[in-house]
């Protein structure tokens, strides 16, 4: 039975084994939790596994002898995440939503409900950690397992956001949740992890985004104006992209594989050079706005390390804090694929300072690519 006189934690949990351990070692600290289901995708199809995932949940509940709630935030997400998602890809960028869907749903719409729960703390099975007593010395670090860290996907959400928040499992790897899981007789001790689109689930993204995106095919050029194939349409191409550009052996060029370079809207152009590390795919510098701080910004230059997408290890940059809020971000190394609509993030050692949406690069010259 839970304690009513301890407080109440409400976990949203996700179906998978993260989120029940979270819920597992709260439960064992004598917290009063209660779980919390959340089916934000209303399309149900054949890569939708929400029905399977609230199974699982409700499984873990009854092992762990508490109650489960279920809410649908379809329509803010849809509002506020997947309309956002298509205007990205329509413009050309490459949005990641899993940052949006944090800030605005997970820990924005669902907190207030958790707290509407009477829930006094909102938990998740995120890898990452908070340490401080209050706002104003919370700070978002990184997860003591490097390869599942997700403070990258955390970044934009606010320290005010995070003041009653959890992070039960930030301090373990995942071989230790999983061996938690198991000891605890929880169903899903060997589910796998999920992948894909936050909510929207793993599905065939070119087949799913034609779905919401009209195809406009056009030309698939070297840097020099030489066609070489055809693209189905911008959106559906990243920077750095190799698979999917259906460009073959071609007569005066090696046999090195075809690799996005960059998106030419205008035009309807989409360049392509050869060669994992082709010069082109190369970026000394970004402008980022949009900015999400969660220390406070500096007055003008940063020295810090950065991240240009999820998993990548730590690049060290100097920020410059820019006269209209936006920043310029010069690395010591060149990076690869650098690519607007994604987020770069700022880290000082394991301690996240925020982030901001990627607007351009540039080449080692300084030209935007």
């Amino acid at each position: 039975m839970a304690n009513r006189s301890a407080p109440r934690v409400v976990v949203g949990l996700s179906g998978g084994v993260d989120s029940s351990v979270a819920a597992l070692l709260l439960r064992r600290e004598g917290w009063d939790v209660q779980g919390l289901y959340m089916s934000n995708w209303d399309e149900e199809d054949a890569y939708c596994s929400a029905a399977a995932d609230f199974q699982d949940a409700r499984a873990v509940c009854q092992e762990l002898g508490i109650p489960l709630h279920r809410v649908s935030f379809a329509q803010p997400y849809r509002d506020r995440v997947f309309e956002y998602f298509l205007r990205e890809q329509r413009a050309g960028r490459t949005p990641n939503p899993d940052v949006l869907c944090n800030r605005e749903i997970k820990f924005g719409v669902c907190l207030q409900y958790a707290h509407r729960l009477g829930g006094e703390w909102f938990a998740t099975g995120h890898y990452a950690r908070l340490t401080g007593e209050s706002a104003r010395d919370l700070r978002l670090l990184k997860a003591v397992d490097s390869a599942k860290d997700q403070s990258y996907f955390l970044h934009a959400v606010t320290i005010q956001q995070f003041a009653r928040v959890r992070f039960p499992i930030g301090e373990l790897d995942k071989a230790q949740v999983r061996d938690l899981a198991r000891a605890g007789g929880l169903p899903i001790f060997d589910k796998p992890d999920s992948t894909g689109i936050c909510f929207i689930g793993e599905r065939p993204f070119r087949e799913f985004l034609a779905q919401w995106l009209p195809t406009r095919p056009g030309p698939i050029e070297t840097p020099d104006g030489e066609i070489v194939g055809e693209h189905v349409g911008l959106p559906f191409y990243t920077l750095g992209q190799r698979s999917g550009l259906a460009v073959g052996g071609r007569h005066g060029h090696t046999q090195e594989p075809w690799y996005v370079a960059a998106k030419d809207a205008v035009r309807n152009v989409l360049v392509v050079v050869q060669g994992h590390d082709h010069p082109a795919l190369q970026g000394s510098a970004l402008d980022a706005d949009n900015l999400a701080w969660l220390i406070d910004p500096p007055s003008r230059e940063l020295r810090c390390m950065v991240k240009v997408r999820y998993r990548q290890p730590d690049q060290d940059a100097l920020v410059t804090l820019m006269g209209d809020g936006s920043v310029h971000v010069a690395f010591a190394q060149p990076q690869r694929a650098v690519t607007p609509g994604q987020f770069v993030v700022f880290y000082s050692g394991e301690q996240c300072l925020g982030g901001g949406v990627i607007a351009r690069s540039y080449a080692a010259d300084l030209q935007p690519i």
